[in-house]
């Protein structure tokens, strides 16, 4: 074959290399590819815990799913209503549902980069050239001096319209895939923002019922002052009526009135105890002060004595499901999961800067002095070819960039190793709480069981003549604390049960949020 022949073939072959060349760079992708951290898990509950033995002894923990709406397990409709409410109308869920909306906005603007850019523009302007500029140079080298010099610099700088109109398109190739790191990293962003709206929702879900059962105390509490207070009246009534008849002195009428300020006493701190938990709960829900009155109303008792009836505390299932699911139930996890990602994606980006960078542009448009020309086919103008960028000096900057962002992956990969121990370590804090609090509460009810006894028979002893008025006095304060510890017992009870909960990432799977639907530009959900 002749030369001419060859250099032929080779020019009809260049279109082919240069494509060829572009799919071989397309393969190519700067930094290290993510790999999901492995996250150990015990094989049940049971294991990996910490303390005494008799910590773990009594609960009876299974692996069955936890219902997604884990707060209907209290079997209460007015929690359920706050709950629902707030998930509409909480202004901390808002606020992290538009920086959710952010991070979508943000990851459509990083896509965006990958796709090519067109841009129009048109303008008119009236000009005047410098006689005397860079523009004359050439002139003075043909005319040096004369009539005919002046005449044309004259001409050259005389005013003049020129009309311009036309666009730009360009497109950077991406031959490393710096691009698609930097897409990668926004795609993180993006599920660790979600993660952040989940661990919001389930602070919230957490808050919301922790203030209703502290609500629900502060209301017992009051029934049980109430109910007490008329009992101290009764009983301060038996005792005048027999320092009247002269089977006692006045020393029993002031004990027991001192008794009875003592009792209303109370009162006003518990009726501030329950204004300040109903307002907690407005504001989780987003209401004003006053709205939740009547939602929150002290439930009626079930019967005359249901107010001082011993009632009892059963120890639930709890329905934790599968330990090795910890990791994607946990919100926080899979964030510091989605930052370690990020990170990693990020060190890509930074090794992209340091290779060429190759941009193919096109432009076309019409020029004319005259507006009546613009769109004449004579006046068009274009433009079309590729552009290289190549870094050559920089003094180290781009290089010392890349050796921060592998640092920040490092330091995002030991915060998702803490992130996962501190999850174990409220898991076993949370469950160790919970037995602790549900073993304190079956003493507290034989305790208040056994007082209601001894009160009812010192009280018994009291109106036979048997015994003098401090018998059933003591015995009456030994009931009260009883009660009242049990109440307080109570409501530690539920709120341990709530920690558990949320220790272990609420109910049902952890998914990206519905909002986070795929669609173009947008990641799939997990």
């Amino acid at each position: 074959m002749n030369t001419p022949d060859r250099h032929a073939l080779l020019l009809s072959r260049r279109p082919a290399l240069f494509l060829a060349a572009l799919l071989l760079a397309g393969c190519t992708t700067v930094g290290p590819t993510f790999q999901a951290p492995p996250s150990a898990a015990p094989a049940d509950w049971s294991a990996w815990r910490s303390g005494d033995p008799e910590l773990r002894q009594g609960l009876n923990l299974t692996m069955a799913p936890l219902p997604q709406q884990w707060w209907t397990v209290f079997k209460d409709a007015t929690l359920n209503d706050l709950e629902s409410r707030a998930q509409q109308s909480s202004l901390d869920l808002q606020t992290a549902a538009l920086r959710f909306a952010q991070a979508r906005t943000q990851r459509a603007a990083t896509f965006a980069q990958r796709l090519p850019t067109l841009d129009a523009s048109a303008a008119a302007h009236r000009n005047r050239d410098s006689e005397t500029g860079a523009s004359t140079r050439l002139i003075t080298g043909i005319a040096p001096s004369g009539g005919a010099r002046d005449q044309l610099i004259s001409l050259l700088s005389s005013p003049y319209n020129l009309y311009q109109t036309g666009f730009d398109a360009s497109w950077e190739i991406d031959l490393w895939g710096r691009v698609r790191r930097g897409l990668e990293k926004a795609d993180a962003d993006l599920e660790s923002s979600s993660d952040m709206l989940a661990q919001s929702r389930l602070s919230i879900e957490s808050e919301v019922a922790r203030s209703y059962f502290e609500l629900r105390t502060a209301q017992r509490q009051l029934l049980l002052a109430r109910a007490d207070i008329a009992a101290a009246e009764e009983t301060l009534q038996l005792a005048s009526a027999r320092a009247q008849g002269g089977l006692t002195d006045q020393v029993d009428v002031k004990r027991q009135g001192a008794q009875l300020a003592d009792l209303k006493a109370r009162l006003p701190q518990l009726l501030a105890q329950e204004a300040s938990a109903i307002n907690q709960i407005g504001v989780l829900v987003g209401a004003h002060p006053g709205e939740l009155n009547d939602t929150l109303a002290t439930p009626a008792p079930a019967g005359p004595a249901a107010a001082q009836a011993p009632r009892e505390a059963t120890l639930p299932d709890l329905a934790l499901g599968l330990p090795s699911d910890l990791t994607q139930r946990r919100p926080d996890i899979r964030q510091a999961e989605d930052k370690l990602h990020a990170a990693t994606a990020n060190i890509g980006v930074a090794e992209g800067d340091l290779l060429p960078r190759i941009t193919l542009g096109a432009s076309f448009g019409f020029e004319s002095l005259l507006s009546n020309q613009l769109t004449d086919w004579g006046s068009r103008r274009w433009s079309v070819g590729p552009g290289i960028s190549l870094p050559i000096f920089d003094g180290g900057r781009r290089r010392r960039v890349v050796e921060l962002r592998k640092l920040e992956q490092q330091e995002a990969a030991v915060s998702f190793q803490q992130t996962v121990l501190k999850a174990w370590q409220e898991v076993d804090d949370a469950l160790n709480s919970y037995n602790a609090e549900h073993k304190r509460n079956l003493q507290l009810q034989e305790k208040q069981r056994n007082s209601r006894e001894a009160y009812d028979l010192a009280q018994a002893k009291y109106k036979g003549g048997m015994t003098d008025f401090l018998s059933p006095l003591d015995a009456q304060r030994t009931l009260l604390q009883a009660e009242r510890d049990l109440a307080d017992s109570d409501n530690q009870l539920r709120a341990r049960l709530v920690a558990v909960y949320k220790a272990i990432g609420g109910g049902g799977p952890g998914l990206v949020p519905a909002t986070a639907s795929n669609q173009e530009g947008t990641p799939a959900s997990r």
